[in-house]
């Protein structure tokens, strides 16, 4: 059996893609294969979920996904746009929860955040900064209505575009992504620089994200983007 040390310093990452004939019903709608093809960096957030020691110490694909993470929240930044760090706050878990999930796991699940300060229970290789948002959320979502401040913090900064990365790229991410667009944004999936536990999964939520709730792309394009080039 490799060591627990071995067993941190593993990294993945995801054989991502979307198929070309999603690119291609895309580009048949609206004559583009990409939704956005300029942002207002001022106006746009670099939003990274869940990326605790919980979640990445476990997840060779979340360890993997920490360089670009770091990429693009300093691109972002450089670019006079927003950093958000998002991480699970604690909420007793509710009847239904503990239904379906059994009251260990859901107690568990309930405490992946740990405790303290938000920015002190990241990831210690995450290229956070001050004057960066460090925000909890109490849902899957970081912008389900009530569940976290984060809505109302980058609303009031005049934020119209969300690049999203982070995990699990099926469950929170997605979730995330799904809320924000509803309430009208215009959102960014960094696809290689998000976690989930399988490829299998990972494309599965890259395919319901492009098709329905948002634009998917790859770190370089999404910096490129950024910088205006």
């Amino acid at each position: 059996m490799p060591s627990h040390d071995k067993q941190i310093a593993a990294i993945k990452m995801h054989d991502w893609f979307i198929e070309e004939r999603e690119y291609e019903r895309h580009a048949q709608r609206r004559g583009r294969r990409h939704a956005y093809e300029h942002i207002d960096p001022e106006r746009t957030a670099f939003v990274a979920i869940d990326l605790t020691p919980f979640f990445v110490e476990q997840s060779a694909y979340a360890r993997g996904i920490v360089p670009r993470v770091n990429e693009l929240a300093t691109s972002v930044r450089n670019t006079g746009g927003a950093i958000a760090w998002v991480v699970p706050g604690y909420r007793e878990p509710t009847a239904t929860e503990r239904e379906f999930l059994g009251d260990d796991v859901a107690e568990v699940y309930a405490r992946s955040g740990g405790t303290g300060e938000p920015r002190a229970r990241l990831w210690h290789e995450l290229a956070c900064a001050d004057g960066d948002i460090f925000v909890e959320k109490s849902a899957h979502s970081a912008y389900f209505p009530g569940r976290s401040p984060l809505p109302e913090l980058l609303a009031a900064r005049g934020i119209d575009t969300l690049i999203v990365a982070g995990a699990l790229t099926n469950v929170c991410v997605e979730a995330t992504v799904r809320d924000a667009s509803t309430q009208g944004l215009r959102v960014i999936l960094a696809a290689d620089a998000c976690a989930a536990r399988r490829d299998r999964d990972h494309n599965a939520a890259l395919h319901t994200i492009y098709r329905s709730y948002g634009d998917v792309r790859a770190t370089e394009e999404i910096i490129q983007l950024v910088r205006g080039q």
